[in-house]
């Protein structure tokens, strides 16, 4: 899927656009670092939810299960600038419970993508619900996103929050309330 020439000669196009010589000493290995670069912070792009969360193990427990703190960084599609921040994946199962690491691993692949915070928050409280099949789930997010600190407004430490509640969590004030208190702890 990756293209590494295209991204080779755009980065030699993008250089020359801002003046600068893409043959100088500390430029001229660039094109081919942003080419292995692209393939490590977008190969979301080439994976699926599908996988990580087919660990499963049975249990007997229908609790909350909550990760929460999991860090990660994205790039969002309208800038190419980084944004990151933590994620808090909760679920309440229905006989199974997923590998934590795999939430984790889940979380990754849909931010490995160009991304924007808004769907990330829901792709992986969908992708939760399609694959495991848990009476609901609930994910927040929190990123500073360098779109807004580095140029634009320029607002270092700001921060934006996200939140997509499905199943039971969507119904249950009280259920989201616990989310919330677990994450104070």
């Amino acid at each position: 899927m990756f293209d590494d020439e295209k991204i080779r000669e755009g980065v030699r196009l993008l250089l020359e656009g801002i003046g600068e010589d893409p043959g100088r000493e500390g430029l001229k290995e660039t094109p081919e670092r942003i080419a292995r670069m692209c393939r490590e912070i977008f190969g979301g792009l080439e994976e699926t939810p599908h996988e990580p969360l087919q660990k499963r193990f049975h249990t007997g427990t229908s609790e909350i299960v909550l990760e929460r703190d999991i860090p990660f960084y994205s790039v969002c599609e309208h800038h190419l600038l980084p944004f990151y921040g933590k994620v808090h994946v909760a679920y309440l199962p229905q006989g199974e419970v997923a590998g934590l690491s795999k939430l984790a691993r889940t979380v990754e692949v849909f931010a490995r993508r160009p991304q924007l915070q808004e769907r990330l928050t829901a792709q992986i409280a969908d992708a939760l619900m399609e694959e495991l099949a848990p009476k609901g789930a609930m994910v927040m997010i929190t990123a500073e996103h360098m779109c807004m600190t580095m140029r634009g407004v320029k607002k270092p430490g700001s921060s934006t929050v996200t939140c997509a509640a499905r199943g039971v969590f969507r119904e249950n004030d009280r259920l989201r309330e616990e989310f919330f208190r677990m994450l104070e702890r």
